[in-house]
């Protein structure tokens, strides 16, 4: 006999159903509980296909009679300007110096996030993520090297980033015949190579270095270190004060999207109240909404009502850490806004018959296309391997190393990092910085196919358990 509930309560059997798995995107998700590991897994899958969507909108415009009009566009250029002081940059260029920023800042509040709580805050569980992640750069970055000619040696950072959002998308694709391990191994992979490539990019891919701007924003710096042990908890102070670190650091020769992982690292990871307090609070708050409820009358109308519902807010505020306010609040207007975007003005490439015979015969192309698919497949699987070997990690409750294989396949959709690093890589030599997105592009439509048809194998179909009433 099934439980009975009120309309506000989720029932008990839907709840054990669900227990000890992630939700996907297309089933109902009222009045279920979902952990903060379930929405970004929810808000990755939006992300992926938003993504999907709009670079195969900017490749059918880019191949399309509007080309011309797209060349414009992109190239359009901006000014912002404050009295006397301007910055003037084409939209392409506002779009990798500046709105990319946002998407640093989301990547480093997600390393933060992990690094407190998540999977690499246990060594022994962290090992085999972090050991595939290095793998997974290293190796690609070798066949990079190996295969190009000297002058585009300068891009051997392309094939090493993987994109988690279009990874997670096809995992989800996979629906219930993928283990939940495979799918945080993967996050946590992923997580590790943003690691990586953030190190990479603020180390080898800076111009000159200009000290009296640096020294400077190493002082805005310790201002955001400052205000976080002070335990100031207004995100928008944080973003004003990081838009003029993000001036100085681009004043500084450094990439400017550093500044995003800088500001997301002083972000208060720390809640107000602990949850006795917040407890208490909330138990006193609902008693006193109950003693002043009114049914005959609207709550629009019961002030005394909106006043406590008011309270409840600012109680429930103080309650959550504003790391993961934050991360709630703009990983959507990111996935959804920012991240589109780039993809919009960064893979309108032309892929005409004779643009990919051409490609094809690239070493540039070659070079970036085995990377992320072999290179990718063959340095994850082979440092986790070692890694496994070596007993200094184990694999996650329900995979085989056949979903590491999976994992590392899937790695080699490299597509938002990677295309941003061939931008750093190629901006003043376009024909070659075509060469690499078309490699991106086609390689991460190879990994995915391949990756999704492997795990599709590897992995049974696992039919939703229901409690027996």
């Amino acid at each position: 006999m099934k439980h009975q509930t009120g309309t506000n309560q989720p029932d008990p059997d839907e709840v054990s159903a669900h227990k000890g798995r992630y939700f996907y995107p297309w089933e109902q998700q009222l009045n279920l509980l979902v952990t903060p590991f379930q929405a970004f897994i929810q808000k990755q899958t939006t992300s992926g296909i938003v993504l999907m969507v709009t670079a195969l909108a900017a490749l059918l415009v880019a191949n399309s009679p509007w080309e011309k009009f797209y060349e414009k566009v992109v190239q359009l250029p901006i000014t912002l300007s404050l009295g006397t002081w301007s910055l003037e940059f084409s939209l392409l260029h506002w779009v990798n110096e500046g709105f990319m920023t946002f998407f640093f800042f989301i990547v480093g509040m997600e390393i933060k996030r992990e690094m407190l709580v998540g999977e690499l805050t246990d060594i022994r569980k962290a090992v085999l993520p972090v050991a595939a992640a290095l793998g997974g750069m290293l190796v690609p970055a070798m066949i990079y090297s190996l295969i190009v000619p000297d002058e585009y040696a300068h891009g051997w950072g392309i094939p090493m980033a993987t994109d988690i959002a279009f990874c997670v998308g096809v995992l989800v694709m996979l629906g219930r015949r993928v283990p939940e391990g495979a799918l945080m191994f993967l996050v946590t992979l992923a997580i590790a190579d943003d690691i990586g490539a953030v190190i990479v990019i603020a180390l080898f891919y800076t111009s000159a270095i200009h000290m009296g701007s640096l020294a400077i924003a190493a002082a805005i710096m310790l201002i955001l270190i400052f205000m976080n042990l002070a335990g100031v908890r207004i995100g928008l102070l944080y973003l004003l004060v990081g838009g003029v670190l993000w001036l100085l650091v681009f004043k500084s020769g450094i990439h400017a999207t550093v500044a995003g992982i800088l500001v997301a690292m002083c972000i208060p990871a720390r809640a107000h109240y602990d949850q006795a307090l917040f407890i208490s609070r909330a138990k006193r708050f609902l008693m006193q909404f109950e003693s002043h409820n009114q049914p005959e009358r609207s709550i629009l109308t019961n002030t005394d009502q909106q006043a406590i519902l008011h309270s409840m807010k600012e109680n429930i505020s103080l309650a959550e850490s504003p790391l993961q306010s934050m991360l709630d609040k703009m990983h959507l207007p990111v996935a959804l806004l920012v991240i589109p975007l780039f993809a919009m003005v960064n893979t309108g490439i032309p892929l005409g018959l004779r643009d990919v015979e051409e490609s094809i015969r690239n070493p540039v192309t070659l070079a970036v296309l085995m990377g992320l698919v072999a290179g990718k497949t063959l340095g994850i699987s082979l440092f986790s391997m070692i890694a496994l070997k070596l007993r200094i990690a184990s694999l996650p409750a329900g995979i085989r190393f056949a979903h590491v294989i999976g994992v590392g396949i899937l790695g080699g959709i490299g597509f938002t990092m990677s295309i941003f690093i061939s931008e750093l890589s190629f901006g003043a030599d376009v024909d070659a910085m075509r060469m690499a997105k078309t490699g991106i592009l086609f390689a991460s439509v190879l990994a995915g196919i391949f990756g999704y048809l492997w795990m599709r194998c590897v992995s049974a179909y696992r039919p939703r358990e229901r409690e027996s009433a």
